[in-house]
């Protein structure tokens, strides 16, 4: 018998019949003697309209009260599963965020999870009941209800799993694993049985939406063993999935490029003729900061007449805000000649631990690029990442032809 904690996404309890499946897959591991805790999204395209209705009424609604908003589809979900559970037979109970508790701090519509209580779920799992609790949300030390962000019931169901010590989180999604490329994009793109949580939450970090990657970084960090599967599987049979591993397998070294991530929600922003002296980077950047606004890549061009030209990227929703950000800070903090900027950008990454022992990968990719005739913006590297920014409209194209550079269709590729 073993603890698992599952989360089931909006697609997944899109509507009355899709609960009833997954309602069928906890029976399925509750027969078989496993003590469930099931984290759940809001139905699919809820959180949006709720979203929607609040900026209806307000351009700029009060966060407090956009969390509690937003708050509210996960809890329409939850009791709806338990009453599916329930009929069929099953003990099941159902919690909100703030009910476990789980104490978040108190940045609403970012928050993060500080600390999970999770003796009420301990008794109900010993009473044989299956826990059934809201993602994506939890509560501050004031009672006030606050959300993850976006994606965050990924987030909770990690958290929660370390919370309980569980055997395995099960995160079930509209898709059956991680690919070495979107397949709505790559026809030939493969699933990987496993990859590291490494090169998982690089992907993640590049735009790969099959995990949050504060999801991914939960679990690296607990040690939570973690399994990305399809909730569209048949109930009753042996999922296949992709499991994130904590260390390297030996046939894993192989695999030079594990996948290809892109990001469309990708903005660049330009600060021409700057002046070049000591802390010109944190006059630029910090009231962006301050003003909860994550900047993603950055290049500085340092020229021979005592000015630079500094470019940063940040999420296409967050564009105009840091643009506003940036005129107000201008002249007080920092002088420039221009602000430029563009919101038709994309981010393509290549990603695999194969890079630490494999030369000349940035060159190949390229080439790659260059021989289809697309230009490079911006590049960012790590160790076992590389990535570009790109004009939006050669982005599929891009995703092809790096897919088939690096002969990702294929288990094992050349060195």
């Amino acid at each position: 018998m073993a603890l698992i904690v599952q989360k089931y996404g909006g697609t997944s309890v899109g509507n009355a019949e899709r609960i009833r499946n997954v309602a069928r897959r906890i029976a399925h591991f509750h027969r078989d003697g496993h003590q469930l805790v099931v984290v759940v999204s809001a139905m699919a395209g809820e959180t949006n309209r709720l979203i929607s209705l609040a900026h209806e009424l307000s351009p700029n609604p009060n966060p407090r009260e956009l969390d509690v908003v937003a708050a509210s589809g996960e809890q329409v979900t939850i009791g709806l599963l338990a009453i599916a559970l329930c009929d069929m037979g099953l003990k099941a109970r159902s919690y909100t965020g703030g009910q476990v508790p789980v104490l978040t701090d108190n940045a609403f519509t970012k928050a993060r999870i500080l600390q999970i209580d999770e003796q009420r779920m301990r008794e109900d799992l010993a009473d044989g009941a299956v826990v059934i609790v809201a993602g994506f949300q939890g509560v501050d030390a004031d009672g006030n209800i606050t959300t993850l962000g976006r994606g965050g019931s990924d987030t909770s169901g990690v958290a929660l799993a370390a919370a309980l010590q569980a055997d395995e989180c099960q995160i079930y999604t509209d898709v059956d694993g991680v690919y070495t490329a979107d397949p709505r994009i790559v026809p030939q793109a493969r699933r990987l049985e496993r990859i590291t949580f490494e090169e998982m939450l690089e992907l993640a970090s590049q735009g790969s939406k099959v995990l949050q990657i504060r999801s991914v970084e939960f679990a690296g960090k607990y040690k939570v063993n973690l399994r990305v599967l399809s909730s569209f599987d048949d109930p009753e049979s042996t999922p296949k999935g992709t499991l994130i591993t904590f260390e390297e397998e030996d046939d894993m070294e192989q695999a030079i490029i594990s996948g290809i991530a892109f990001n469309r929600d990708e903005a660049k922003i330009s600060l021409m003729g700057v002046e070049d002296r000591p802390g010109i980077a944190y006059s630029i950047v910090g009231p962006v900061a301050e003003a909860n606004i994550d900047v993603d890549m950055i290049v500085q061009n340092i020229g021979a007449s005592g000015h630079t030209d500094f470019s940063f990227t940040v999420h296409r929703n967050e564009y105009q805000k840091a643009l506003s950000v940036l005129a107000q800070s201008k002249d007080k903090h920092f002088k420039a000649r221009e602000i430029i900027g563009d919101d038709k950008i994309c981010k393509v990454s290549v990603v695999g631990i194969g890079m630490r022992s494999h030369v000349g990968l940035a060159a190949r990719m390229f080439k790659a690029l260059a021989d289809v005739g697309i230009n490079i913006q911006m590049i960012s590297t790590s160790e076992i990442k590389i990535a570009v920014v790109i004009d939006e409209k050669y982005l599929e194209l891009a995703v092809r032809e790096l897919h088939k550079t690096f002969e990702l269709e294929t288990a094992q590729q050349p060195g």
